[in-house]
Protein backbone atom coordinates (compact mmCIF):
# COMPACT_ATOMS: atom_id res chain seq x y z
CA UNK A 1 0.00 0.00 0.00
CA UNK A 2 3.40 2.20 0.08
CA UNK A 3 3.66 1.60 -3.44
CA UNK A 4 3.94 4.98 -5.06
CA UNK A 5 2.12 3.76 -8.12
CA UNK A 6 -0.97 1.81 -6.41
CA UNK A 7 -4.05 3.30 -7.52
CA UNK A 8 -7.03 4.50 -5.33
CA UNK A 9 -9.66 1.55 -5.60
CA UNK A 10 -6.35 -0.73 -5.36
CA UNK A 11 -5.55 0.34 -1.80
CA UNK A 12 -8.96 0.39 -0.90
CA UNK A 13 -9.55 -3.07 -2.37
CA UNK A 14 -6.82 -4.43 0.21
CA UNK A 15 -8.86 -3.04 2.66
CA UNK A 16 -11.89 -4.74 1.55
CA UNK A 17 -10.07 -8.06 1.40
CA UNK A 18 -8.41 -7.79 4.85
CA UNK A 19 -12.53 -7.31 5.99
CA UNK A 20 -13.51 -10.40 3.99
CA UNK A 21 -10.93 -12.43 5.49
CA UNK A 22 -12.29 -11.85 8.91
CA UNK A 23 -8.92 -9.91 9.76
CA UNK A 24 -10.53 -8.75 13.05
CA UNK A 25 -7.59 -6.28 13.76
CA UNK A 26 -8.14 -4.04 10.32
CA UNK A 27 -10.65 -1.95 11.78
CA UNK A 28 -8.30 -1.14 15.12
CA UNK A 29 -5.50 -0.54 12.58
CA UNK A 30 -7.57 2.07 10.75
CA UNK A 31 -8.35 3.72 13.43
CA UNK A 32 -4.44 3.74 15.08
CA UNK A 33 -3.53 5.27 11.16
CA UNK A 34 -5.87 8.12 11.79
CA UNK A 35 -5.38 8.68 15.35
CA UNK A 36 -1.48 9.03 14.22
CA UNK A 37 -2.19 11.19 11.49
CA UNK A 38 -4.48 13.42 13.81
CA UNK A 39 -1.18 13.91 16.05
CA UNK A 40 1.28 14.06 13.62
CA UNK A 41 -0.74 16.93 11.82
CA UNK A 42 -0.45 15.45 8.49
CA UNK A 43 -1.65 12.20 6.71
CA UNK A 44 0.49 10.07 4.93
CA UNK A 45 -0.94 8.19 1.80
CA UNK A 46 -1.87 4.92 3.28
CA UNK A 47 -3.32 6.86 6.18
CA UNK A 48 -5.42 8.57 3.72
CA UNK A 49 -6.08 5.49 2.00
CA UNK A 50 -7.67 4.34 5.39
CA UNK A 51 -9.50 7.73 5.69
CA UNK A 52 -11.17 6.91 2.08
CA UNK A 53 -12.06 3.35 3.04
CA UNK A 54 -13.73 5.02 6.06
CA UNK A 55 -15.67 7.55 4.48
CA UNK A 56 -16.30 5.51 1.44
CA UNK A 57 -17.84 2.34 3.85
CA UNK A 58 -19.71 5.00 6.13
CA UNK A 59 -23.21 4.32 6.45
CA UNK A 60 -23.43 8.30 6.81
CA UNK A 61 -23.32 10.12 2.84
CA UNK A 62 -20.19 12.67 3.15
CA UNK A 63 -21.78 16.05 2.94
CA UNK A 64 -18.76 17.68 0.79
CA UNK A 65 -15.75 15.76 -0.31
CA UNK A 66 -12.69 18.72 -0.62
CA UNK A 67 -9.53 17.27 -1.45
CA UNK A 68 -6.99 20.45 -0.59
CA UNK A 69 -8.66 20.85 3.18
CA UNK A 70 -6.73 17.66 4.07
CA UNK A 71 -3.63 18.10 5.13
CA UNK A 72 -1.15 15.67 2.92
CA UNK A 73 0.56 15.62 -0.17
CA UNK A 74 -0.80 15.55 -3.65
CA UNK A 75 -0.20 12.03 -3.65
CA UNK A 76 -1.78 11.57 -0.77
CA UNK A 77 -5.11 13.45 -1.51
CA UNK A 78 -5.36 11.50 -4.61
CA UNK A 79 -5.62 8.37 -2.13
CA UNK A 80 -8.84 9.85 -0.58
CA UNK A 81 -10.57 9.79 -4.21
CA UNK A 82 -12.96 6.70 -3.95
CA UNK A 83 -14.71 8.73 -1.22
CA UNK A 84 -16.38 10.92 -4.10
CA UNK A 85 -18.54 7.30 -4.33
CA UNK A 86 -20.61 8.08 -0.80
CA UNK A 87 -20.60 11.78 -1.06
CA UNK A 88 -22.87 14.72 -2.25
CA UNK A 89 -20.31 17.56 -3.70
CA UNK A 90 -17.40 17.10 -4.38
CA UNK A 91 -14.95 19.26 -5.24
CA UNK A 92 -11.91 18.01 -7.27
CA UNK A 93 -10.48 21.61 -8.79
CA UNK A 94 -7.14 21.74 -9.70
CA UNK A 95 -6.45 18.54 -8.30
CA UNK A 96 -4.08 17.06 -11.27
CA UNK A 97 -6.36 14.45 -11.68
CA UNK A 98 -5.34 11.58 -13.82
CA UNK A 99 -6.84 8.72 -16.51
CA UNK A 100 -7.50 6.52 -13.57
CA UNK A 101 -8.49 9.43 -11.11
CA UNK A 102 -10.90 10.02 -13.90
CA UNK A 103 -12.09 6.35 -14.05
CA UNK A 104 -13.34 6.67 -10.30
CA UNK A 105 -15.29 9.66 -10.69
CA UNK A 106 -16.88 8.53 -13.72
CA UNK A 107 -17.91 5.21 -11.47
CA UNK A 108 -19.15 7.18 -8.86
CA UNK A 109 -21.82 8.76 -11.70
CA UNK A 110 -22.93 5.22 -12.51
CA UNK A 111 -23.50 3.45 -8.76
CA UNK A 112 -26.50 2.56 -7.98
CA UNK A 113 -27.32 4.31 -6.14
CA UNK A 114 -25.28 7.51 -6.80
CA UNK A 115 -25.50 10.32 -4.19
CA UNK A 116 -22.80 13.17 -6.01
CA UNK A 117 -25.19 16.12 -6.89
CA UNK A 118 -22.20 18.56 -7.16
CA UNK A 119 -19.31 17.80 -9.15
CA UNK A 120 -16.38 20.39 -9.82
CA UNK A 121 -13.77 18.58 -12.25
CA UNK A 122 -12.59 22.44 -13.10
CA UNK A 123 -8.56 23.03 -14.14
CA UNK A 124 -7.85 19.65 -14.65
CA UNK A 125 -6.59 19.42 -18.27
CA UNK A 126 -7.25 15.72 -18.70
CA UNK A 127 -10.18 15.52 -18.45
CA UNK A 128 -10.30 16.62 -22.07
CA UNK A 129 -9.18 13.18 -23.21
CA UNK A 130 -11.37 10.96 -20.74
CA UNK A 131 -14.65 13.24 -22.05
CA UNK A 132 -16.09 9.77 -23.12
CA UNK A 133 -15.82 8.17 -20.04
CA UNK A 134 -17.56 10.92 -18.09
CA UNK A 135 -20.21 11.18 -20.48
CA UNK A 136 -20.94 7.80 -20.28
CA UNK A 137 -21.70 8.25 -16.19
CA UNK A 138 -23.37 11.77 -17.21
CA UNK A 139 -25.59 9.90 -19.14
CA UNK A 140 -27.11 7.38 -16.44
CA UNK A 141 -27.76 9.95 -13.48
CA UNK A 142 -30.69 9.70 -12.88
CA UNK A 143 -30.90 12.62 -9.71
CA UNK A 144 -33.42 15.02 -9.54
CA UNK A 145 -30.47 16.98 -9.82
CA UNK A 146 -26.87 17.76 -10.59
CA UNK A 147 -23.89 20.81 -10.90
CA UNK A 148 -21.20 20.30 -13.23
CA UNK A 149 -18.02 22.63 -13.44
CA UNK A 150 -15.60 22.09 -15.91
CA UNK A 151 -14.35 25.78 -15.95
CA UNK A 152 -10.95 26.03 -17.89
CA UNK A 153 -10.27 22.23 -18.45
CA UNK A 154 -8.64 22.83 -22.47
CA UNK A 155 -12.14 21.06 -24.10
CA UNK A 156 -11.29 20.24 -27.47
CA UNK A 157 -14.29 20.78 -30.08
CA UNK A 158 -15.01 16.98 -29.78
CA UNK A 159 -14.64 16.70 -26.01
CA UNK A 160 -17.00 19.77 -25.91
CA UNK A 161 -19.96 18.46 -28.37
CA UNK A 162 -19.67 14.94 -26.76
CA UNK A 163 -20.61 16.84 -23.68
CA UNK A 164 -23.56 18.71 -24.65
CA UNK A 165 -24.70 16.02 -26.70
CA UNK A 166 -24.61 13.64 -23.84
CA UNK A 167 -26.44 16.23 -21.75
CA UNK A 168 -29.10 16.66 -24.48
CA UNK A 169 -29.91 12.69 -23.82
CA UNK A 170 -30.53 13.01 -20.31
CA UNK A 171 -31.41 16.68 -20.46
CA UNK A 172 -33.51 17.04 -17.07
CA UNK A 173 -31.74 16.17 -14.08
CA UNK A 174 -28.80 19.16 -14.93
CA UNK A 175 -29.41 22.09 -12.48
CA UNK A 176 -25.63 23.83 -13.07
CA UNK A 177 -22.93 23.64 -15.83
CA UNK A 178 -20.42 25.90 -15.65
CA UNK A 179 -17.65 25.71 -18.77
CA UNK A 180 -15.58 28.97 -18.47
CA UNK A 181 -12.36 29.31 -19.88
CA UNK A 182 -12.66 26.92 -22.76
CA UNK A 183 -13.13 27.67 -26.26
CA UNK A 184 -17.00 27.02 -27.68
CA UNK A 185 -16.85 26.38 -31.59
CA UNK A 186 -19.83 26.75 -33.28
CA UNK A 187 -20.55 22.90 -33.87
CA UNK A 188 -20.76 22.75 -29.91
CA UNK A 189 -22.86 25.87 -29.26
CA UNK A 190 -25.16 24.28 -31.39
CA UNK A 191 -25.44 21.38 -29.22
CA UNK A 192 -25.59 23.10 -26.38
CA UNK A 193 -28.41 25.35 -27.73
CA UNK A 194 -30.25 21.97 -28.45
CA UNK A 195 -29.77 20.89 -24.93
CA UNK A 196 -31.17 24.11 -23.96
CA UNK A 197 -34.50 23.82 -25.89
CA UNK A 198 -35.49 20.87 -24.80
CA UNK A 199 -38.70 20.50 -23.22
CA UNK A 200 -37.10 18.81 -20.35
CA UNK A 201 -34.47 21.24 -19.46
CA UNK A 202 -34.94 22.41 -16.33
CA UNK A 203 -30.63 24.37 -16.15
CA UNK A 204 -30.84 26.56 -13.40
CA UNK A 205 -27.26 27.97 -13.59
CA UNK A 206 -24.96 28.43 -16.66
CA UNK A 207 -21.67 29.73 -16.89
CA UNK A 208 -19.75 30.30 -20.08
CA UNK A 209 -17.24 33.61 -19.12
CA UNK A 210 -14.01 33.62 -21.87
CA UNK A 211 -15.96 30.87 -23.93
CA UNK A 212 -14.50 32.37 -27.29
CA UNK A 213 -18.50 32.30 -28.72
CA UNK A 214 -18.42 33.60 -32.09
CA UNK A 215 -21.01 36.51 -32.90
CA UNK A 216 -23.11 33.71 -34.51
CA UNK A 217 -23.35 31.44 -31.75
CA UNK A 218 -23.76 34.07 -28.86
CA UNK A 219 -26.85 34.79 -31.52
CA UNK A 220 -27.74 31.02 -31.11
CA UNK A 221 -26.94 30.66 -27.64
CA UNK A 222 -29.38 33.84 -26.45
CA UNK A 223 -31.84 32.86 -28.87
CA UNK A 224 -32.29 29.22 -27.20
CA UNK A 225 -32.40 30.25 -23.85
CA UNK A 226 -36.09 31.58 -24.28
CA UNK A 227 -36.81 28.08 -24.12
CA UNK A 228 -35.48 28.07 -20.70
CA UNK A 229 -37.53 30.74 -19.10
CA UNK A 230 -39.22 29.35 -15.85
CA UNK A 231 -35.93 27.62 -15.04
CA UNK A 232 -32.63 30.12 -15.46
CA UNK A 233 -31.34 31.87 -12.56
CA UNK A 234 -28.02 32.98 -13.03
CA UNK A 235 -26.22 33.74 -16.34
CA UNK A 236 -22.62 34.36 -17.15
CA UNK A 237 -21.46 35.64 -20.39
CA UNK A 238 -18.48 37.62 -19.64
CA UNK A 239 -15.72 38.61 -22.00
CA UNK A 240 -17.77 37.33 -25.10
CA UNK A 241 -18.15 40.28 -27.73
CA UNK A 242 -21.77 41.54 -27.44
CA UNK A 243 -22.97 43.09 -30.29
CA UNK A 244 -26.21 45.31 -30.69
CA UNK A 245 -28.37 42.15 -32.65
CA UNK A 246 -27.00 39.60 -29.30
CA UNK A 247 -28.11 42.13 -26.96
CA UNK A 248 -31.65 43.03 -28.51
CA UNK A 249 -32.19 39.13 -27.95
CA UNK A 250 -31.00 39.39 -24.11
CA UNK A 251 -33.33 41.92 -23.47
CA UNK A 252 -36.12 40.02 -25.23
CA UNK A 253 -35.08 36.72 -23.02
CA UNK A 254 -35.44 39.63 -20.29
CA UNK A 255 -38.74 41.14 -20.69
CA UNK A 256 -40.37 38.21 -21.18
CA UNK A 257 -42.87 37.99 -18.03
CA UNK A 258 -41.70 33.87 -17.40
CA UNK A 259 -38.32 34.94 -17.47
CA UNK A 260 -37.09 34.15 -13.62
CA UNK A 261 -33.46 35.29 -14.50
CA UNK A 262 -31.89 36.62 -10.77
CA UNK A 263 -27.91 37.22 -11.92
CA UNK A 264 -27.22 38.39 -15.06
CA UNK A 265 -22.90 38.64 -15.58
CA UNK A 266 -22.24 40.98 -18.89
CA UNK A 267 -18.53 42.13 -17.55
CA UNK A 268 -15.59 43.36 -20.44
CA UNK A 269 -18.29 42.06 -23.80
CA UNK A 270 -17.71 45.16 -25.59
CA UNK A 271 -21.06 46.23 -25.16
CA UNK A 272 -21.96 49.01 -27.75
CA UNK A 273 -23.30 52.39 -25.97
CA UNK A 274 -27.01 51.54 -26.25
CA UNK A 275 -26.54 48.35 -24.35
CA UNK A 276 -28.06 49.74 -21.15
CA UNK A 277 -31.00 51.99 -22.43
CA UNK A 278 -32.13 48.41 -24.19
CA UNK A 279 -31.44 46.44 -20.91
CA UNK A 280 -33.19 49.43 -19.01
CA UNK A 281 -36.49 49.28 -21.42
CA UNK A 282 -36.38 45.62 -20.88
CA UNK A 283 -36.61 45.71 -17.03
CA UNK A 284 -39.18 48.00 -16.91
CA UNK A 285 -41.41 45.10 -18.16
CA UNK A 286 -40.09 42.65 -16.10
CA UNK A 287 -38.47 44.44 -12.69
CA UNK A 288 -39.64 41.74 -10.24
CA UNK A 289 -36.72 39.01 -10.68
CA UNK A 290 -33.07 40.19 -11.82
CA UNK A 291 -31.12 41.34 -8.24
CA UNK A 292 -27.62 41.35 -9.57
CA UNK A 293 -26.23 43.11 -12.82
CA UNK A 294 -22.48 42.67 -13.43
CA UNK A 295 -21.59 45.46 -16.26
CA UNK A 296 -17.78 46.06 -15.51
CA UNK A 297 -14.97 46.02 -18.07
CA UNK A 298 -17.10 47.43 -20.64
CA UNK A 299 -15.84 51.40 -20.94
CA UNK A 300 -19.77 52.61 -20.20
CA UNK A 301 -19.92 56.03 -19.20
CA UNK A 302 -22.61 57.37 -16.01
CA UNK A 303 -24.45 58.42 -18.90
CA UNK A 304 -24.59 55.30 -20.55
CA UNK A 305 -25.70 53.52 -17.53
CA UNK A 306 -28.40 56.67 -16.28
CA UNK A 307 -31.41 54.40 -17.30
CA UNK A 308 -30.52 52.06 -14.90
CA UNK A 309 -29.37 53.88 -12.09
CA UNK A 310 -33.38 55.60 -12.58
CA UNK A 311 -35.08 52.42 -12.58
CA UNK A 312 -33.12 50.67 -9.22
CA UNK A 313 -35.27 53.87 -7.55
CA UNK A 314 -38.37 52.40 -8.88
CA UNK A 315 -40.35 50.42 -5.79
CA UNK A 316 -40.53 47.22 -8.31
CA UNK A 317 -37.51 47.04 -9.51
CA UNK A 318 -35.41 44.17 -6.83
CA UNK A 319 -31.93 44.97 -8.35
CA UNK A 320 -29.68 45.36 -5.53
CA UNK A 321 -26.55 44.61 -7.15
CA UNK A 322 -24.89 47.00 -10.32
CA UNK A 323 -21.78 46.82 -10.99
Amino acid sequence: MNAGDISPDRSINIFHCLTELHERSVHQHIQDLLKTGKRSGKLSEIQCSALAYMMQMSEDVLEELDLKKYNTSPEGRLRLLPAVRNCRKALLSDCKLSKIHIEVVASALKSNPSHLVFLDLSLNPEVNSEMKVLCDGLQKICLCFFNFRLNTCSLSESSSSSLALSLKSNPSHLRELALGGNVLKDSTVAHLCAFLQSPHCQMETLILYRCAVSESGCLALVSALKSNLLHLKKLDLGFIEMKTSAVEHLCSFLQNPDCRLETLELNNCSLPESSCALFASALKSNPLYLKEFILWGNNLKEADVQDLLELRQSPHCQLDILL
